[in-house]
């Protein structure tokens, strides 16, 4: 059963407070764009909300993931959720529109520090739950993330329009502080602790040689090295970074093909999200069961495949079948279950095939390019949709998804056999 991996008392500490965290973002992720449309009635003021953490994202990501590998991972995640906590209190002071200024460089601030949790966290799993249990941990992690998004953004309206901004702001930073008490109560185990020491000690006695600047920046490389001379990251890395370009693109004309295609509203566009969120929670049910039955790689590529033909029949069939946006949300609800294998197997990869001395800036890495490209993405979406339009460019997006999985199960499953021959080990590919 999944749930057992719940028995493992550290990661279930985690997996809970993540959730409960996620669920107080989430909240005021609803209740600040229509806080900053209200007070300003400005289209650019909310949308800067959303455009905020990319500099974060891009500048930091890669270069915290560094600074994480030199850190102990449950110290960095306890200072940087109190961090988080802290930064919230400012917001406290807007009152009116002379004083909703101080909401940009609050979200900056939280999107700097959360470059850090983010490959901290990511880093910490594998210590906490052994291999074979890997995809099941990844998979319920996948879980807490939608039923965070389902309950959050349901209650985050409710809340906001009962309570109004302060309360939703309360929330998020008692769940902030929620996560430093779980992280308070981990105990890492010996034989990890034992590890990790050994492995910073050789790192150490390296950096030792050059100054701390030339220090930094050859540990900088050195992620990027890492994903670019093993094949298998590399594959991952390309993938991911097709995909992220997709989503950028996606983000931005599924609200055009709600409107043009499906003849629908703003109704149609929020309920889409919504089941979206419910199909992802099935899938994390789906794999969290079954995901280990199947190799990593293998189970990434044919679900990387089954993802971006359910993509294609949600743009494509509306076309020709009608009752457009029902299909469409039934396809909304089974995409879910091959985008958790997706994310749970490639989370699993990743932390396999990286050592824990260097998981953090690998991490990081990928955190960064992810968001360079979604951005790019977007940018993209919103110079060619008006000339391809919305059907062409989703097209587009879905069939660099399935193409990317027939490239996983191509080269990834030969290059996981040919790791373990090398290494002497027996895990399934």
């Amino acid at each position: 059963m999944m749930f057992t991996v719940l028995r493992q008392r550290n990661f279930a500490l985690l997996w809970f407070g993540g959730m409960i965290s996620q669920i107080g973002d989430w909240l005021l992720q609803v209740g600040l764009p229509v806080y900053v449309y209200q007070l300003t009635g400005s289209a650019l003021a909310t949308s800067i909300l959303f455009l905020v953490s990319f500099g974060p994202n891009i500048l930091l990501g890669s270069l915290a993931g560094v600074f994480v590998d030199r850190w102990d991972r449950r110290r960095t995640m306890l200072i940087g959720n109190l961090l988080m906590a802290l930064g919230l209190l400012p917001l406290l002071l807007m009152h009116d529109k002379s004083s909703f200024w101080i909401l940009y460089p609050v979200l900056f601030f939280e999107a700097i520090v959360s470059q850090f949790i983010l490959p901290a966290e990511n880093a910490l799993v594998p210590l906490l739950v052994s291999e074979e249990r890997l995809v099941t941990a990844n998979a319920l992690n996948a879980v807490g993330t939608s039923v965070s998004r389902l309950a959050g953004g349901a209650l985050g309206g409710i809340l906001f329009g009962l309570f109004g901004l302060y309360t939703t702001i309360g929330i998020d930073l008692v769940s902030f502080l929620f996560v430093v008490a779980m992280l308070m109560l981990m105990k890492m185990p010996s034989q990890a602790q034992a590890e990790i020491a050994a492995e910073r000690l050789a790192a150490e006695k390296v950096s030792a040689r050059l100054p701390d600047w030339r220090t930094l920046g050859a540990e900088w490389l050195d992620g990027i090295r890492v994903i670019w001379r093993r094949p298998p990251l590399r594959v991952l890395f390309v993938m991911l970074a097709a995909q992220c370009l997709g989503e950028g693109v996606f983000g931005i004309m599924l609200v055009i093909f709600v409107k043009l295609v499906l003849n629908g509203g703003a109704t149609a566009y929020g309920v889409l999200l919504g089941i979206q969120a419910v199909g992802s929670l099935l899938g994390g049910l789906v794999m969290g069961q079954f995901g280990t039955r199947a190799a990593p790689a293998r189970l990434l590529g044919v679900c990387t495949c089954i993802f971006g033909f359910i993509d294609l029949l949600i743009i494509d069939l509306p076309l020709f079948v009608k009752g457009g946006v029902v299909l469409v949300g039934v396809l909304f609800v089974l995409v879910g279950i091959p985008a958790a294998g997706m994310q749970a197997s490639r989370q699993t990869l990743n932390q396999i095939l990286v050592e824990d001395r260097l998981r953090g800036r690998v991490f990081g890495a990928t955190q960064a390019m992810m968001a360079l490209m979604q951005l790019i993405g977007m940018i993209l979406a919103g110079l060619l949709g008006d000339r391809l339009g919305p059907v062409l460019l989703l097209n587009i997006q879905g069939s660099v998804y399935f193409l990317s999985g027939v490239l996983a199960l191509l080269t990834l499953g030969g290059m996981m056999l040919k790791r373990q021959e090398v290494s002497g080990e027996t895990v399934g590919v």
